[in-house]
């Protein structure tokens, strides 16, 4: 928070408590540079992050849904739950990095898949035949047929 007298950027919080009308919090602060004191509100961020679907329709993003999805995708598989946790947090973070506060489901889907790739081929493949909808066998063939490409060359240059 800089100083409004003089735009230090350290301050500590002399006061907390919740504004009369309990939707914000008011802080007393005092700057540390200039040692005079000001007066901060913190509200709750209201407007909701959103995915754009492939029908166009608009949905909040939600942490649980993604979890849910990844969790199925590493059924019985070796991968650890703080490794999900930390996809949740990297496509959260992706979507607060938006101007408009929202995505389409094709750029998260692609952000997920990417960091599967790299996690476990096996939950990757799943996560994807569900993602991209493949509606017939060569499709997942195909797919299958990229990854081992992808494992080809990049053994080939190591």
């Amino acid at each position: 928070m800089k100083c409004p007298y003089c735009g230090f950027a350290q301050d500590r919080v002399v006061d907390s408590r919740e504004s009369k009308e309990a939707d914000s919090i008011r802080r007393r602060r005092e700057c540390e540079s200039c040692n005079r004191r000001f007066t901060t509100y913190e509200r709750i961020d209201e407007i909701p992050y959103m995915v754009v679907k492939k029908d166009g329709r608009r949905e909040r993003f939600d942490r649980q849904k993604v979890l849910s999805g990844l969790l199925r995708a590493c059924e019985k598989r070796p991968v650890p739950a703080s490794k999900l946790e930390a996809i949740v947090d990297a496509t959260e973070s992706f979507l607060m990095d938006a101007p408009e506060r929202e995505r389409t489901t094709a750029e998260v889907g692609e952000l997920i898949m990417k960091h599967l790739k790299g996690l476990d081929t096996v939950a990757y493949i799943r996560f994807a035949s569900v993602y991209r909808d493949f509606k017939d066998v060569r499709e997942f063939k195909q797919e299958l047929e990229d990854l081992l490409d992808s494992h080809r060359s990049s053994k080939a240059r190591k």
